[in-house]
């Protein structure tokens, strides 16, 4: 390819972008020409800390993702690939304080003492819920409670694909009998069923099953505020989502609306300007795309 025709084109490719600013929105796919190849059949997960505190994420089984824990400082986001066939659950922690060695206490959702979680976390704990496989089924739940607001935006999958979460704040107007405090300031948000334990709450006895296990006073509150998560035990129909083929992106703290970005087999695809900016800046943006570009042509035979 000759030099002034690869950078006519490369001129063209900017124009299209800065065009794309100008509309006011921003969809782009970037073709990177080299780093290791994700196979077809793994989900990337890419988890996104938006919240103005530090928080631990937690997952089990945990093999994936950092060996269960790590830590997100506000607008820090880490990237991991789940092979198909991986159920598990994700959630946030916080107010940890772990030491050298992971060891260490938290104020809501901790999996034990430990940063890499081998177990669930406990509540008051808002859950995200996966199943993947050829039809993946995702949920977020408050069945345990609430600690930070969170969603589950699928990207590039074939389906309903509908954002799953809670980014509303429960914990301002958490009833008082469900309230979990810290130095009077509150930090989580209990279930009914935890707190009253009755099978009516709990959907157990007489109440476990979907025709006489309803909303209650408590969930409908819940519901109120979340109402694309699971409120209480037998909230399918509102609640869980399907996609095949999708890859996930879960933000803690941030409107379930909000663009959001995702790489698989090397390409990066984003929701949204928004959603873009939240990885690199818009003029960096372009000055990477164009760099790219340059890569690809160089090391492809002309």
């Amino acid at each position: 390819m000759h030099i002034h025709s690869l950078f006519h084109t490369i001129q063209t490719f900017r124009e299209i972008i800065m065009s794309f600013f100008h509309l006011g929105f921003l969809f782009i796919l970037i073709v990177i020409s080299s780093g290791p190849r994700i196979s077809e059949s793994a989900r990337v997960f890419t988890i996104i800390n938006d919240c103005k505190e530090t928080i631990w994420p937690g997952i089990t089984p945990g093999d994936n993702f950092n060996g269960g824990g790590f830590s997100l400082k506000p607008g820090q986001s880490m990237v991991f690939n789940a092979p198909v066939g991986w159920s598990g659950r994700i959630w946030g922690r916080t107010g940890c304080n772990f030491n050298k060695n992971g060891n260490g206490p938290c104020q809501t959702g901790a999996c034990g003492t430990t940063l890499q979680c081998k177990a669930s976390g406990a509540t008051p704990a808002t859950l995200a819920e996966f199943t993947l496989s050829t039809l993946d089924f995702y949920d977020v739940s408050l069945v345990d409670g609430f600690n930070l607001p969170m969603s589950v935006k699928p990207i590039n999958g074939k389906g309903n694909c509908s954002t799953a979460g809670c980014d509303g704040d429960l914990r301002p107007n958490c009833p008082a009998e469900l309230a979990v405090k810290s130095k009077g300031k509150t930090i989580g948000c209990r279930s009914a069923c935890d707190v009253f334990n009755t099978d009516e709450y709990c959907c157990r006895g007489v109440y476990g099953n979907p025709v006489t296990c309803q909303p209650t006073y408590y969930s409908k509150k819940f519901k109120e505020v979340c109402p694309a998560s699971y409120s209480y035990a037998y909230d399918d129909p509102t609640s869980i989502f399907t996609c095949s083929g999708t890859d996930y992106v879960i933000t803690f703290c941030s409107p379930r609306k909000q663009p959001v970005c995702t790489y698989h087999n090397n390409k990066l695809v984003c929701s949204g300007s928004n959603g873009v900016k939240s990885f690199i800046g818009t003029n960096w943006l372009v000055m990477l795309a164009i760099v790219l570009m340059i890569n690809l042509w160089i090391v492809s035979p002309t």
